[in-house]
């Protein structure tokens, strides 16, 4: 695994109104995972309820929902854990594989990959 900042956007669901926050990058995480307040404050709304196991292996049980992100420019839309307020804001490896993004932990920084049809 390999962890490291990266500044990304949130967006709103019309992808027309975005907020800057530094996220773990995280390719031990599957999915992105935010503060709550930060999706509603954008109108974001959860679409369901679902339990996720914790690197420690306990369980939560956490709102998930879709939202736009934008990492360097690129736009696209990422399925999305509504956190806790003090959780540290993660970008997860579904999200970095809808960018066709992978991880290069040397020089700790993102690059593009070929996606696996």
């Amino acid at each position: 695994m390999s962890t490291f900042l990266l500044e990304l956007e949130v967006g709103d669901p019309e992808g027309s109104r975005f907020e800057s926050v530094d996220a773990l990058v995280d390719t031990g995480a599957t999915y992105t995972y935010l503060p709550a307040s930060l999706l509603s404050r954008l109108g974001v709304s959860p679409h369901r309820r679902m339990e996720f196991e914790l690197a420690d292996g306990s369980r939560i049980d956490r709102s998930f929902g879709r939202t736009w992100v934008r990492i360097d420019g690129g736009a696209e839309v990422s399925p999305i854990i509504f956190g806790d307020e003090e959780v540290t804001p993660l970008l997860g490896a579904v999200t970095l594989e809808i960018f066709g993004l992978g991880v290069d932990p040397v020089n700790a920084r993102l690059i593009p990959v070929v996606a696996l049809a």
